[in-house]
């Protein structure tokens, strides 16, 4: 009770003026130019194109490199080098951290100190060079994260040797191509993929070693050695580095670290060339952002990671881990138990894609929603006290730590208690989920914008700077960007607002596509890499991301229609999950292949009398029409022009997913393979929609006369 009555005094205050003090208060526009002007600068101006050479946006850059990019610290120019310094200087400390199964529970966190890792990095290494592999040789990892996989990566740094990650998400196929195309001899292997990289009959492999990141059954190991393949389990190979001990071979800044392949949304993956001096540089460009901050990252930071490690964005906080003599622990493998090893880990830092967030978001909601009223109008109440605040420029930490006490700290304890920091990259996370996160997580919450060729997020928002909320940010500090037109889609970087293709500049940008030199000229242009990404920058810096340039097609009459601009759009609707919007240039109206929420779905069925399993539901006429009279107001409320509204649906119960190929590791839609997956069902759609016109194959159309 004393807590309610200190809770309606706080909002009656609040309410009857009693902070009417608020005349001090900037406001958030305010804030906004001040902080810009203190995060950017504009180095260059933006010019007319002539001579058929497209129009360009000024060149923005950090502040933390307006007089230019800062030098890298001496004998800290490799990624070997950051991984010596911290063995050096945190020897005892804890580095990687790991459950083990217990009766089939997972058991508390055990932890291997830099000092140990570092040995068996020596270890490892000592072995490859047992089994004459020479420096410049592609090594391959292929597992999800754990110790294992990092000890492979530093032995690979400090026995100049290049590390080729392999997909743990994309399955044998492109695993099959990757030790092809980067003429992988020696792969370190989960165990349970041992059985995926052993050829099958009548195939064959240019592998000569696999080691096991545990153990080697000997039914694996002759099956291994029918292709010519000698299998090691991690004990022995260990053992084989300790018996024929060899000296690291340290690499130089411009030796290939990673060629790291990225599935893409088409096509076979890419092999992307980052160097040792990339890596370091990008360490480099994090610590001095991260040191802006009273509230600093330390040695006794703790990562959560469970972002696949091969993937550009675990791999590289990580690597910042360990700069600062830091922890990661891993998550046990059950994406769906990633709350059983927040508690147990206690991270004070976690990254993640948007999906993860909104499900936290979606997590924290039902529970509110659970509750009795009167605790339910507290929580509310609260909450938009502490926004109020927090949107006149008060930090999180300040704007309401009553509200913090008595409602927010149990949102913080399901995360482990210790959270400062939550990072969302992949894809933009709405201002919604972004904005709930900031009130009722108690930590640090922003989001970036990177990709694999720029070694990572190019941009991100400054922590608790609520002006940045539902934007990209503004530069990192090796990096710099600037918007190019794009006539066809009708971005101009010269207009008001600036939009255009998103191309960056700067000494985190990848070298080149490994053995495909037509597609990195394609790309990279006098310097400047072109991401496919539309962007909208303001004229201090600050980034969003609203489009990708190839996510566009023409409908039969001429109109151009921005797919993904329209899924995110038609995202808001409550009743769907996910989206996909499709036309070509044979049609003149979209059509769309819809994942219902599920619980909306139910309270929509209950509202409506209708009964039966999600799955049942998902194929009532009754729902079909509901969504569409629901996305047809989405379209009205947004002001969409009538080519963009949705005509036709297809509904899908099951969400989008890397198991059919509809997605990437990352969530981004695989359109073709989307295409492919749903046609007959789209043509269906079509031949309601357009009853007297002959139906024809739309996959014919697609991928041979509108390949774009």
């Amino acid at each position: 009770m004393v807590s309610i009555a200190i809770l309606h005094y706080n909002v009656e205050f609040f309410i009857t003026g009693e902070f009417q003090q608020i005349s001090d208060v900037r406001s958030v526009a305010d804030i906004r130019k001040e902080n810009m002007n203190k995060y950017t600068v504009q180095v260059e101006s933006g010019h007319i194109g002539k001579n058929g050479r497209p129009s360009v946006g000024p060149v923005y850059r950090s502040s933390l490199s307006k007089d230019g990019f800062p030098p890298l610290d001496p004998g800290m120019d490799t990624s070997w080098q950051i991984f010596r310094h911290a063995v050096e200087n945190y020897p005892g400390n804890k580095m990687l951290g790991w459950r083990e199964f217990r009766e089939g529970k997972a058991g508390p966190y055990i932890w291997k100190t830099y000092q140990e890792v570092y040995e068996e990095v020596l270890c490892i290494g000592s072995a490859l060079r047992q089994l004459d592999v020479a420096p410049g040789s592609r090594v391959g990892i292929y597992g999800a994260n754990c110790p294992q996989w990092v000890v492979t990566m530093e032995a690979c740094n400090g026995y100049s040797l290049i590390c080729v990650p392999l997909y743990d998400t994309l399955g044998a196929g492109a695993v099959d191509y990757i030790i092809e195309h980067a003429e992988i001899d020696v792969a370190f292997v989960e165990q349970k993929k041992v059985r995926l990289i052993v050829p099958s009959d009548g195939q064959g492999t240019r592998l000569k070693s696999i080691i096991s990141f545990t153990t080697i059954t000997p039914e694996e190991s002759c099956s291994a050695a029918a292709f010519g393949i000698k299998a090691y389990s991690w004990h022995d190979f260990i053992k084989m580095g300790k018996e024929y001990p060899s000296e690291p071979l340290p690499p130089r800044p411009l030796d290939i670290c990673t060629i790291m392949y990225t599935s893409g949304t088409s096509g076979t993956p890419k092999g992307v060339i980052l160097t040792q001096e990339t890596h370091a540089s990008y360490v480099k460009g994090v610590d001095l952002f991260m040191d802006q901050f009273e509230d600093k990252m330390t040695a006794d930071d703790v990562y959560f990671s469970y972002l696949p490690l091969a993937h550009i964005l675990d791999r590289i906080i990580e690597e910042y881990f360990f700069h600062k003599g830091a922890s990661v622990g891993y998550f046990h493998g059950d994406t769906l138990a990633l709350g059983d090893d927040l508690v147990e880990l206690k991270p004070t830092f976690f990254a993640g894609v948007p999906l993860v967030f909104e499900r936290i978001h979606r997590s924290i909601l039902k529970t509110v929603a659970e509750l009795r009223p009167l605790r339910r109008l507290i929580f509310d109440l609260l909450y938009k006290y502490k926004l109020h605040w927090m949107r006149l420029g008060y930090s999180h930490k300040s704007a309401s730590p009553l509200a913090d006490l008595l409602a927010f700290s149990k949102v913080k304890a399901r995360l482990g208690g210790r959270v400062r920091l939550l990072v969302s990259g992949g894809a933009p996370l709405t201002p919604e989920v972004e904005e709930f996160l900031r009130v009722t997580t108690c930590s640090f919450v922003t989001q970036g914008y990177g990709l694999t060729e720029t070694c990572g997020q190019v941009s991100v928002a400054y922590p608790d700077d609520h002006s940045l909320l539902g934007t990209v940010g503004v530069t990192l500090t090796y990096t710099e960007l600037r918007l190019e037109e794009v006539p066809e889609m009708c971005y101009d970087p010269l207009a008001e607002p600036s939009r255009g293709e998103i191309c960056v500049r700067g000494k985190t940008l990848f070298s080149g596509y490994y053995k495909n030199p037509e597609l990195t000229k394609e790309v990279l242009k006098d310097g400047w890499f072109h991401t496919g990404d539309i962007g909208e920058i303001s004229s201090d810096g600050i980034l969003v991301i609203i489009d990708r340039k190839k996510n566009f097609f023409k409908l039969s009459q001429g109109e151009y229609v921005a797919a993904e601009h329209l899924e995110k759009v038609y995202s808001s609707v409550d009743i769907i999950e996910d989206i996909w919007v499709y036309g070509n240039s044979h049609r003149s109206m979209l059509v769309a292949v819809v994942v219902p929420r599920e619980d909306n779905t139910k309270k929509w069925a209950l509202l409506s009398g209708l009964k039966g399993a999600f799955t049942e539901l998902c194929a009532l006429k009754e729902l079909n029409e509901h969504i569409l009279e629901e996305l047809k107001l989405a379209a009205e409320k947004n002001k969409l022009r009538s080519f963009e509204h949705i005509r036709g649906i297809v509904v899908d119960p099951v969400p989008f997913d890397v198991e059919r190929d509809l997605v990437t590791p990352t969530m981004k839609k695989k359109r073709t393979q989307m295409l492919e997956y749903y046609l007959v069902d789209i043509e269906k759609v079509y031949g309601k929609l357009l009853p007297c016109q002959k139906i024809f194959s739309i996959m014919l159309y697609e991928v041979i006369l509108n390949p774009s």
